[in-house]
């Protein structure tokens, strides 16, 4: 894909005031979660509770529990950027590999966005997890995907009105299979997600994150200042998050360091450091999706895209 999408020198919405702000007004007060449990295969209801950091909460998952691995059968497992890079290294495998071998492409309907999720067992979906052994359970445990860390937890993020940034909050999850609940072992949410590990799982798709809950957000406007996101656009979207391997591509042998400032140094980094690599690909989309000045231009590039601009809309 690289080789056929030179990169757009300005976003994909260049929106009117008015639009931009019917767009802001849908985007207030909108809470999207991100990872919900993603496990009522059971067609139970799940109860969602907000919950601080300080909250505390009984939970324990352990081999002597009588629902062990009952939630890895038939699990619907988005797989974040962060996921593929860290399984596809356990495996001493690249993104794309990994990607053929054990995911599918679905379409993450809250946002209206491509997303690769992780392929069940059996031929209906509803056997259990690749990964998974009846005896000793998760065989990826130290790489498990981050949904299957914040279980029972769910992640969620709100506007508020007059507010720039997003509040994030977890909720806890209650499905009927779980005996987890059940147990005496208490902990807040803080010691949960330090014990799993989610903090470095959130950094590294902070960018992904952010792309679905705005794309969530605005959903009920016809997408971002009332448009659809292009599918040149949510292909790159998908490129990005599961094939760190072609984007490098995109971005060396195309026009992108013609068109963008990154200093030599950077350059250097992002030949072979995947995870910052993510974080530019991320920056770029919210730049191209959104307009956000997550990127910078070359100045030259900017005043073409500006005259260009003005070409259009006086020949209009």
């Amino acid at each position: 894909m690289a080789d056929e999408f030179d990169g757009p020198v300005s976003p994909d919405h260049e929106p009117s005031a008015a639009a931009e702000q019917a767009a802001r007004k849908g985007e207030d007060e909108a809470p999207v979660e991100i990872f919900d449990g993603v496990r009522g295969h059971d067609g139970n209801p799940i109860l969602p509770v907000k919950l601080k950091e300080g909250d505390m909460f009984a939970f324990s998952c352990h081999k002597g529990i009588s629902c062990w691995n009952e939630c890895c059968h038939g699990a619907d497992i988005v797989m974040t950027p962060g996921d593929m890079l860290r399984l596809s290294r356990h495996f001493g495998i690249r993104p794309i590999e990994f990607l053929d071998r054990y995911c599918y492409q679905a379409q993450w309907d809250k946002a209206g966005l491509p997303v690769a999720k992780l392929r069940m067992t059996g031929e209906d979906g509803s056997g259990p997890c690749q990964f998974v052994d009846d005896e000793t359970g998760c065989t990826v445990y130290e790489n498990r995907p981050v949904t299957c860390r914040y279980y029972p937890l769910g992640l969620a993020a709100i506007k508020m009105k007059g507010q720039e940034t997003k509040d994030s909050f977890n909720f806890l999850v209650k499905e009927s299979h779980c005996k987890g609940h059940d147990e005496s072992k208490l902990l807040s949410v803080g010691q949960f997600r330090k014990e799993q590990g989610t903090d470095e799982y959130d950094q590294i798709n902070s960018g992904w994150m952010d792309i679905l809950m705005k794309a969530a957000s605005w959903a009920s406007t016809g997408g971002p200042y009332g448009k659809e996101i292009s599918a040149k656009t949510q292909g790159m979207f998908y490129m990005v998050s599961t094939d760190i391997d072609a984007f490098r591509r995109f971005v060396l042998e195309t026009r992108f360091l013609e068109i963008y400032q990154i200093d030599p140094e950077t350059i250097k980094v992002l030949k072979t450091n995947d995870s910052v690599l993510l974080l530019l690909g991320f920056d770029w989309l919210k730049n191209v999706i959104y307009g956000e000045p997550t990127i910078s231009m070359k100045e030259s590039v900017l005043q073409e895209g500006i005259a260009k601009t003005r070409n259009e809309l006086g020949a209009s």
